[in-house]
């Protein structure tokens, strides 16, 4: 019988600007070894207090659209009380309030149960921390 629960870690390289990391096909990828066709729940988290998860969707300007977003909620400026890093780093502190640092997915046939155009992505305003780690986790 196969584990009722297993657990990755995956490691994401984001870079020196913002993103949006569509982790759909990892999280899939995941899936077929972890739920082998069974129901269950998907849970993805980030150990990181300056990313978070979204489901969203991807491709049509809509990641683009967040950062957007997120720029006008929580601007890059001197605002933020806590200063360390680069300018304005305070609102990377404050984005996983807005965009928690987990989900947890429902699991189909030992797929993602997700809508037509929902992906699951990892959001990431920190230049200064180029590599993040996701951790993906199935109960079924």
């Amino acid at each position: 019988m196969p584990d009722v629960f297993t657990t990755r870690v995956l490691h994401v390289a984001t870079g020196t600007r913002e993103r949006v990391v569509d982790l759909t096909a990892d999280c899939e990828a995941f899936l077929r070894e972890a739920a082998t066709g069974r129901d269950g729940l998907l849970n993805i988290f980030t150990p990181h207090a300056t990313a978070g998860i979204a489901v969203i969707e991807t491709g049509s300007g809509s990641d683009d659209d967040l950062l957007a977003t997120l720029h006008t909620l929580l601007p890059a400026d001197d605002r933020w009380q806590h200063r360390h890093g680069s300018p304005g780093h305070g609102r990377d502190h404050v984005l996983p309030a807005l965009v928690p640092p987990h989900a947890t997915l429902p699991v189909i046939d030992g797929h993602l149960a997700l809508g037509t155009w929902q992906s699951v992505c990892l959001v990431d305003t920190n230049v200064s921390n180029v590599n993040r780690q996701v951790r993906v986790s199935f109960l079924g």
